[in-house]
């Protein structure tokens, strides 16, 4: 069975409405979707780990339903 493919930084940010700088902070602070990082450089991210953030996301936030 094929694998579907990564998402794109650009696709992920685009996703959850965030641009790079606050991508990068969130990042640096270890809560930001755990990326892939390609031999050449560029980030990707798998569709059912994006999927688990958000979950978690939700799960960490109950007053904001």
């Amino acid at each position: 069975m094929a694998r579907p493919p990564a998402l794109k930084l650009a696709e992920v940010l685009a996703e959850i409405r965030m641009s790079p700088s606050a991508f990068y902070c969130l990042r640096a602070r270890g809560q930001a979707p755990r990326m892939i990082k390609l031999p050449n450089g560029e980030l990707r991210r798998r569709r059912t780990d994006l999927d688990a953030w958000w979950d978690a996301c939700e799960r960490d936030t109950p007053g904001w339903r």
